[in-house]
């Protein structure tokens, strides 16, 4: 969707949200989601960028309105906020949460098969992209040829598996969240995440990014 009238509809929804959150103990929930409260404003870093929430509305770390898809994703985990989440226990694929079905072949397509696209034979510079957005290497019982673990919001962690292309199997990708992940978002902010992950990573590798509005 573009143009001026899903543009005001987008705007629209982030005012919205905003108006919940005003009427919400920012001091509180700053707190419980690893963010920082500072007069009238809520600061949460999203891969490791700091993010504004004011009355006004969202802004990056330069000052300027953030995306209408870091909005939403902002918005959503301050909302959504548990009292007390499950504990993570283990990690699973974005197919594997209960209400993944109607965003599981976006989210195949716009963010892993992309990244198994852009970056097949080219496991150097995913390296770098990795490292540049401050990803790094957990300790696992894994065998891939790189894995990568970034925080994506301070409560929320993503873990990228990468097997390069070889003589009998083109490049694959896979990302993988904590299962308590839908406790912080929903699924289509869960979806979004990853796409904001793979979008940050193609751009540091080289090429255009996905065009997430």
């Amino acid at each position: 969707m573009s143009g001026r009238g899903s543009s005001s509809i987008f705007d629209q929804i982030a005012k919205d949200y905003l108006s919940e959150i005003a009427q919400m103990d920012w001091r509180a929930r700053a707190h419980r989601l690893g963010g920082e409260h500072r007069g009238d404003e809520l600061r949460i870093p999203l891969f490791g960028r700091a993010h504004r929430l004011t009355p006004e509305g969202i802004l990056d770390p330069q000052g300027n309105r953030a995306s209408h898809a870091v909005s939403v994703v902002l918005c959503k985990y301050v909302l959504l906020c548990p009292d007390k989440p499950a504990p993570m226990q283990d990690w699973v694929t974005f197919k594997d949460f209960r209400d993944a079905a109607p965003f599981a072949g976006a989210f195949s397509n716009n963010v892993e098969r992309s990244l198994s696209s852009h970056f097949s034979n080219r496991l150097s510079a995913l390296d770098a992209a990795c490292s540049e957005l401050g990803g790094y290497t957990p300790q696992t019982g894994l065998s891939y040829e790189l894995i990568r673990q970034f925080t994506a919001l301070p409560r929320v962690e993503l873990r990228l598996l990468f097997n390069d292309e070889d003589e009998e199997f083109p490049a694959e990708s896979t990302l993988l969240f904590p299962d308590n992940g839908s406790d912080y978002l929903d699924m289509e902010c869960l979806a979004i995440l990853g796409w904001l992950l793979a979008d940050l990573l193609i751009r540091r590798g080289g090429g255009s990014g996905a065009a997430l509005m």
